[in-house]
């Protein structure tokens, strides 16, 4: 079946927060929203229809996961990323972000210190702090057009109250995937160390051709014991709304602990057209999924090639996941409020500030291409249009 990728659905008036919250984010409606990462695709067919079909049983009460769910994550983790996981090894959590700040409550104790690995994800930095530990944070060093890890800087802010590092693989807002050489340098200092790793992989099905994930798990037997993963269908499916996270524990021990947090608090009965969601997009999604990696590729292609004609003062991290793209406009020397202001007023389009994810995000921003292409090609117009009228 041949997915249509270009058209358009209007979003305003769902209580859309890309759309519906630009009041409030860019104290303006009139932006072109190439922000918050989802997608203006039309979620798939095969999982709009197994939700209707939910729908014909007129009860929705307390529900659990069938072992058809933890069968369909099974197989899909195999099939797309040869990682032969085991169900006693899958929990949940009502986001991924959420998992995290979980995990980081039940491993550490408040004053302990977290690593992360900036820029970043922002959420990274407010689960942290808001939990009362002692945020660290090791840069990552830009070569070669992507990031990678400083390990001297690492090792170097290592001590005996360092507890956990969270890792973001791939990484978010780059788009680099990690090789596997980079994530075993990175294994081997946490278990030197006892820091267990808690590694956001909510964009491990976007990863474009020549390019491998790696789930940290997969690394060796030691670090698959000291480490908790984080996914979930939401960026891949385009259904974020459907609180459907996974958060994989292969060592027993940790897995009670979580499981135990997570019923304390209530956290893990789920939600029944989540579940469904997601057992339909591992059991259907891979020939939708190829289709959407090849539609998102040419967007890249576009803004690439229209930054290095038109704007060649943006450099253009070329981004080996996600479809989030990361712009260094340096070049152009305005501060963060400044670019950002410049954005909204005078381009008319609502990106992500890179101030935001942390220390190296001064100067460059995060814009999502998971769009139709004309949408897509009308934000780089604007962008385009509005440096040409300061200069």
């Amino acid at each position: 079946m041949k997915y249509d990728f270009d058209r358009i659905i209007l979003r305003e008036g769902t209580n859309c927060v890309k759309y519906d919250a630009r009041e409030w984010v860019f104290k303006t409606n009139d932006v072109l929203p190439l922000w918050v990462a989802d997608t203006d695709f039309q979620t798939p067919d095969f999982i709009v229809n197994a939700i209707r079909k939910r729908t014909e049983h007129e009860i929705f009460g307390y529900t659990f996961k069938p072992e058809s769910y933890y069968n369909a994550i099974i197989e899909w983790m195999n099939r797309r990323h040869g990682w032969k996981m085991q169900r006693n090894w899958i929990s949940s959590s009502p986001g991924v972000v959420a998992g995290i700040t979980l995990a980081i409550e039940t491993f550490s104790n408040p004053g302990d210190k977290v690593i992360v690995q900036p820029p970043v994800y922002f959420p990274f930095f407010e689960s942290v702090k808001g939990t009362g530990r002692v945020l660290v944070e090791n840069p990552l060093k830009q070569i070669n057009n992507r990031y990678t890890f400083d390990f001297d800087d690492l090792k170097a802010k290592i001590d005996k109250n360092t507890k956990l590092l969270l890792l973001c693989n791939p990484q978010n807002p780059g788009g680099t995937v990690w090789k596997k050489n980079e994530l075993e340098k990175l294994a081997e200092i946490c278990l030197e160390n006892n820091i267990m790793v808690i590694s956001d992989e909510i964009h491990s099905d976007l990863i474009f051709k020549g390019n491998k994930h790696i789930p940290y798990a997969t690394l060796s037997d030691e670090a698959a014991n000291h480490c908790l993963i984080c996914m979930a269908p939401s960026k891949t499916f385009n259904v974020a709304g459907l609180s459907s996270s996974l958060v994989i524990i292969p060592n027993k021990k940790l897995f009670a602990n979580y499981e135990k947090a997570l019923g304390i608090g209530h956290l893990g009965m789920g939600n029944i057209f989540g579940t469904v969601a997601l057992e339909a997009a591992y059991s259907l999604g891979d020939d939708w999924l190829e289709q959407l990696l090849e539609y998102l590729w040419n967007n890249y292609l576009l803004l690439e090639y229209f930054f290095r004609e038109y704007l060649p003062k943006v450099k253009v991290m070329k981004p080996e996941a996600t479809y989030l793209v990361w712009l260094d406009f340096r070049e152009y020397g305005l501060n963060d409020m400044d670019l950002n202001q410049f954005m909204v007023k005078q381009a008319k389009v609502g990106l992500n500030n890179g101030a935001r994810f942390g220390t190296g995000g001064d100067g460059w921003m995060r814009l999502n291409i998971g769009c139709p292409r004309v949408i897509l090609q009308e934000g780089l117009e604007r962008i385009k249009t509005a440096f040409r009228n300061r200069l």
